[in-house]
């Protein structure tokens, strides 16, 4: 778990070099234009979206660890020549790579974690994992803003060549775990439909997709479109200010992560998320405040800046309470479908979130407020209606861990069994 641990805070530390100047890179260092830096950000989310369905698939065949291994590959490869390329086709092919081996490399981590936890310790893992993604990004961001220079192309190359070397670290740390014999599906192989028809089958875990849909879609799927478009056009932010908010949002989760977990993880998952939904409730309309309130430029700010420190709370609240549900919702040998299936629908929020918030936060600013309020309110909704889906132990794992003390070692195995 270390090993994976470490691996994910340097595959973070790489992403965080290139994320935040992809767009420039694109369009004013390779003089490509902005549809053509556009079309890049577009293609990132639809190569997610064609290999997270099979991905799943190869997980559960093959274990977690080949298909990291192939993603880290094909992600490095797609870096590099990202850094490298200088045509429109050369850009859209290796950012193609790059999308696909990113999107595969989070279900097939999700799943080596689920194997290498227990019930008990799951929600700590997956806590400490975001801490490191974000962690990562943070640091990687601030060093790689001080390494890229917009006159200089070389400058960009080392950038995504370090994130290549990052991909390639990962792969040489994890391919020295050797994980549990977890379940596999055994006997005959099951049809890729056939896997699809179970999971759609288990209304919680349909209903957690929703769920997870709206989530994604109302906050992760703002931050770099409609909020901030929000906070240039409606609330007047300087770009600083902005680079300050999203600093605020990582701080409140590298701050608050294990903070929030002890309290979170002796909770109900499905008031956690609820409580959630009304935390962000509270964020938008701080937001609104600063766009719509007639204050003074300083105060808008602050309550900017304070949105986004909300989202942070709550991003750090659902951290341990979200993935591990999924994989408690998953049968013996599917975790990996069940990760794949909701990183599928991570990346449609994603894809959908700024194509419909961006153009609501430059222009219609009240009723963009208005519309991602209610949504966060309708996760609160969800989250209450998918409790009375789950059974008592996957809704509190608290449970299960306080029979077995209770009960002594002599019962533990029983008890793990009814849980």
């Amino acid at each position: 778990m270390r090993r994976i641990h470490v691996g994910n805070a340097l595959s973070a530390f790489g992403l965080g070099f290139t994320v935040p100047y992809l767009y420039v890179y694109v369009a004013q260092v390779r003089g490509l234009g902005a549809m053509t830096a556009g079309l890049v950000l577009a293609v990132f989310a639809v190569a997610a979206l064609i290999v997270l369905p099979f991905a799943g698939r190869a997980i559960v065949r093959r274990g977690p660890l080949p298909v990291l291994l192939a993603a880290l590959v094909t992600a490095a490869l797609g870096a590099l020549s990202l850094g490298l390329a200088g045509n429109p086709t050369a850009v859209l092919a290796a950012a193609a790579a790059l999308g696909a081996g990113q999107a595969v490399m989070q279900p097939a981590l999700a799943t080596m974690i689920v194997d290498c936890s227990t019930a008990e310790t799951r929600s700590r893992a997956f806590a400490t994992q975001f801490f490191l993604q974000n962690l990562g990004l943070g640091v990687g961001g601030l060093i790689g803003g001080h390494l890229v220079d917009t006159t200089r192309v070389s400058s960009f190359t080392l950038l995504f060549a370090i994130e290549a070397a990052m991909f390639l670290l990962l792969a040489v740390v994890l391919s020295t775990v050797r994980l549990p014999h977890g379940p596999r599906v055994g006997g005959a192989p099951q049809s890729a439909g056939g896997s699809w028809k179970r999971l759609l089958g288990n209304r919680a875990m349909v209903q957690l997709c929703v769920l997870g849909f709206v989530l994604f879609f109302a906050c992760y799927g703002q931050f770099e479109s409609g909020l901030s478009a929000y906070g240039v056009e409606a609330a007047g932010i300087s770009t600083s200010a902005l680079g300050s908010a999203l600093a605020a949002n990582t701080a409140m989760i590298v701050i608050a992560q294990f903070a929030v977990l002890k309290f979170v993880e002796r909770q109900k998952r499905s008031r956690v998320i609820a409580a959630v939904g009304l935390i962000w409730a509270v964020a938008w309309v701080v937001a609104g405040y600063a766009g719509l309130g007639h204050g003074s430029r300083e105060m808008a700010t602050a309550a900017f800046v304070s949105t986004y420190a909300l989202f942070g709370l709550g991003e750090a609240m659902l951290s341990p309470t979200v993935a591990p549900l999924v994989a408690d919702l998953a049968p013996d040998g599917l975790a990996g479908q069940y990760n794949s299936a909701f990183a599928l629908v991570k990346q449609l929020a994603l894809a959908v979130g700024p194509a419909v918030g961006g153009p609501m936060g430059a222009s219609l600013h009240a009723p963009y407020i208005v519309t991602f309020l209610l949504f966060s309110l309708g996760i609160t909704y969800l989250a209450l209606r998918l409790g009375r889906q789950l059974t008592a132990v996957q809704d509190q794992p608290w449970l299960a861990r306080k029979r077995v003390v209770a009960r002594g070692g002599a019962v533990a195995e029983p008890v793990a069994a009814e849980a």
